[in-house]
């Protein structure tokens, strides 16, 4: 290989010479940093003029919410440089340039990376071990096919189960849809509902909401742009959509454009303000929806409601709307008041000693927004990870409801903003004959103890119970296994039993930290080895389309993409021809984009598009508005909800709350009001760990994927971070290596102390790489380390921001 591939490919970065290069060139230093140091980059630049380099269209579709555009330069089959968008005019929305963040712009360096994995290899060690052998894709297929077979034969298809993962979340042709129709063909396989981002707000809104798509989402971000006052809970798209291309670039445009007043709640003051907001309230983890019974104490005696739209619009604010099933004084005003069953007045006083917050700013902050015509009020999903989430995600939504901030301009549901999505063409699964589904936090119960576990007990779905356990994982791109899923000790113990689930397969492209936990590993392609059509994430905004990816270079070393995998596994069971239907993956491409062609002749031609790079619309104006149809004419367009209304007392939850079967200390109410949960800073525990911990999104990695780019270890704090005044108590400064630890785990990391979080409050970036020492000390710094696998009341959903622990100097 020629010394100036060697040089492009491998050429090392310090962190002096990155900060020396982002002074001498400025505003490149992430077009350049991320694709090619400055010799490679004149070297390239002279190639071109020759003719030598090759330049197509491609993606970062990992789970971050963006589909963000790559320009890949190769030159004699190899990458040289990774480029962003390069078109269009910022000045206009929807023609504004899709720049990838500094994750994506490194995706070089996850096709060259040393951990990548290049053949196919079945384990010799014991399980988790990491010690596997290299084998043939005929003796991989034949061993995959083999287990499969026994397990359909001993267990059934209920034992088989594909594991929730992200990695590769814009395929649509390809990736773990491809396994789906298979696994389809051959009798289908346990499936999981929800998901580890919004599994508690997804399931709780609709009980006021209603389930229509268009009652279960917010307004769009641009209606920002027509309030008085915005007001986040735990929403920081700076760090969590921070793609040029999405929603941050107009959330800040809506901000800037009338001059919002902005107030951020938030135990940590994130990127998402940093001199952009008005005021920052920081609030302890978990306590929001006792901010929002503080707030709604001072609407509801001071006059602030907006009586007329509760009456006409909602059931149960009082005894005028009250169901006849509920019990007398069981009225949302009742409970705010004191008059309800636990007699207490939510005051501001009451709240300030649960939230931390002032009682005179919780007054304030009522007034504003009860006030504020209109209010834009929003949340985040991280307060929805909480072990009473899907309280607080009702709750919250109680701000726009009692001030009548519904449906109209400026106003959202107090969810998170929705998105304009626009299809792609999508490889068809086929109908899964297996109808029971677990929730997806539940799958590793359902390895050990699916006996116990029923629809009351666990939220099964589609049965009444479990019948059968978990014995065959496929893990396909997802570091879900032993990273991404909660107490990862004692997930270990689970995982390494093999008279449990006597069979896994992972399916990636790196040595993750769950790979390693492996019988046999799948060697995937990336995206840049691959042709694919995806659309727009779930954090685009406004604009939506369909982005082209073009195979950059060929798939490196024996790497296969999943329907290649999932085509010659068919023949093991004498599918091949109805899996296939005579096409390859690229004609199973090319003919789904023709099928898309004839539903939508305004998209171009595969050919133009990926010549040209992504197609690009802006939603429409009409529809940008949660609920505003309802608020026209709650008559002819009800909510999906059994009263047709926007239910403030849920006869559903009602219901499930007599019925369900509870852990103790569970609670489900038909209300959305704060409950008290295990690990909050009111636990006793905090006599032993008197910190409380969260996770958070950093601008590093994508959950768990990234974390192997060394530059961007570098260039981005991977730490803990703790309140001046905690760390002096413990007589840490910031760069001090800690550990950190519970009766779960111990991790280390190092600390930074900052004013940027409040006192008794520490947060970790999540999605670090599990890396257990002989003694079962976390040495990659992984959250889930510390996290517990107890799920939540009501969506059986991950509360991995309810934790509590101890720091000191290691």
């Amino acid at each position: 290989m020629k010394s100036w591939i060697n040089e492009a490919i491998l050429s090392p970065m310090k962190r002096r010479t990155f900060m020396k290069w982002g002074a001498a060139v400025g505003g490149t230093t992430a077009a350049v940093g991320m694709g090619l140091p400055l010799k490679a980059a004149a070297a390239e630049t002279a190639a071109t003029q020759d003719g030598e380099i090759k330049t197509v269209w491609s993606a970062c579709m990992v789970n971050c919410g963006s589909r963000c555009a790559l320009r890949v330069h190769t030159k004699e089959g190899v990458i040289t440089q990774i480029e962003t968008d390069n078109r269009g005019d910022d000045n206009e929305f929807g023609s504004h340039q899709a720049r990838a963040c500094l994750r994506g712009r490194s995706i070089k360096h996850r096709v060259y990376n040393p951990d990548r994995l290049k053949y196919p290899m079945k384990r010799v060690g014991e399980r988790g071990e990491g010690r596997f052998e290299r084998i043939s894709w005929d003796e991989a297929m034949d061993l995959m096919a083999d287990k499969l077979k026994y397990t359909i034969k001993e267990y059934g298809n209920e034992s088989i189960f594909i594991t929730y993962g992200s990695g590769t979340q814009g395929y649509r042709t390809d990736g773990k849809d491809c396994f789906k129709r298979l696994f389809n063909m051959m009798g289908g396989f346990l499936d999981y509902y929800g998901n580890y981002s919004w599994g508690q707000i997804q399931f709780a809104l609709p009980f006021t909401y209603g389930d229509k798509k268009a009652a279960a989402n917010g307004s769009y971000t641009s209606e920002i742009e027509n309030a008085e006052l915005l007001v986040m809970f735990g929403y920081n798209p700076a760090e969590t959509r921070m793609s040029g291309g999405g929603e941050i670039h107009e959330h800040v445009n809506a901000q800037r454009k009338n001059n919002v007043r902005t107030i951020i709640i938030d135990p940590r003051y994130t990127d998402t303000m940093l001199g952009k907001e008005d005021e920052w309230l920081p609030i302890r983890p978990g306590t929001d929806a006792a901010l929002v019974e503080g707030i709604a104490h001072v609407l509801i005696t001071e006059n602030l409601v907006d009586q007329a739209f509760l009456d006409k619009y909602c059931q149960g604010y009082d005894e005028k709307t009250l169901p006849a099933s509920a019990p007398k004084n069981g009225h949302y005003k009742a409970h705010i008041l004191g008059q309800g069953p636990d007699g207490i007045a939510k005051t501001p006083e009451w709240a300030a000693d649960i939230t931390g917050i002032p009682a005179k700013k919780i007054q304030q902050l009522a007034r504003e927004i009860g006030t504020a015509k209109p209010c834009f009020i929003t949340q985040g999903t991280g307060i929805q990870r909480q072990a009473n989430g899907e309280q607080a995600a009702r709750a919250i939504v109680m701000l726009p409801i009692l001030t009548g901030n519904i449906g109209l301009p400026g106003t959202n549901t107090g969810d998170m903003p929705a998105n304009y999505g626009y299809p792609a063409p999508v490889i068809p699964s086929g109908t899964n004959p297996v109808k029971i589904k677990v929730p997806f936090f539940k799958w590793s119960d359902a390895i050990w103890r699916h006996e116990e576990m029923t629809d009351k007990t666990d939220g099964i779905q589609g049965d009444e119970r479990m019948r059968k356990p978990i014995k065959f994982i496929l893990a396909y791109s997802g570091n879900v296994l032993m990273n991404q899923h909660s107490d990862l000790n004692r997930q270990a113990e689970i995982i390494k039993d093999e008279s449990l689930a006597e069979f896994i397969v992972v399916c990636d492209n790196h040595m993750t930290a769950s790979a390693r936990y492996a019988d046999l590993l799948l060697p995937d392609v990336t995206t840049i080895e691959n042709n694919e059509v995806s659309s727009d994430g779930y954090a685009s905004g406004s604009m939506a389309g369909l982005w082209p990816l073009v195979r950059a270079i060929e798939p490196l070393y024996e790497t296969r993409s999943a329907y290649q995998m999932c085509a010659e596994l068919s023949k093991r069971f004498d599918l091949y021809e109805q899996y296939t239907e005579g096409r390859s993956r690229d004609q199973w491409l090319e003919y789904l984009y023709a099928e898309r062609m004839k539903q939508d002749p305004n998209i171009p031609s595969l050919e133009d598009l990926r010549k040209n790079g992504p197609y690009t619309v802006v939603a429409p104006k009409e529809g940008r508005i949660a609920l505003e149809d309802f608020r026209k004419d709650p008559e002819a367009n009800p909510v999906g909800t059994p009263s047709g209304r926007i239910e403030i007392y849920s006869t559903k939850l009602e219901t499930i709350a007599k019925e369900w079967e509870l852990k103790d200390g569970d609670v489900i109410t038909p209300l959305p009001q704060y409950v008290t949960t295990w690990e909050s800073h009111l636990d006793p525990k905090t006599e032993q760990f008197p910190l409380q911990l969260f996770g958070y999104h950093t601008k590093g990695r994508t959950h768990s994927t990234y974390h192997n780019i060394p530059w961007l270890r570098e260039v981005v704090f991977d730490g803990i971070w703790m309140n001046p005044i905690d760390a002096a108590k413990r007589n840490l400064k910031s760069g001090d290596f800690v550990k950190v630890w519970n009766d779960r785990g111990e991790i280390r990391v190092a600390i930074k102390v900052t004013p940027r979080i409040m006192p008794g409050v520490t947060a970790l970036g999540q999605g670090a790489w599990y890396s257990p020492d002989k003694n079962g000390v976390d040495q990659g710094g992984c959250i889930n380390s510390l996290t517990s696998q107890r799920a939540t009341p009501l969506s059986k959903g991950n509360p991995q921001h309810t934790i509590l622990v101890e720091v000191a100097k290691a």
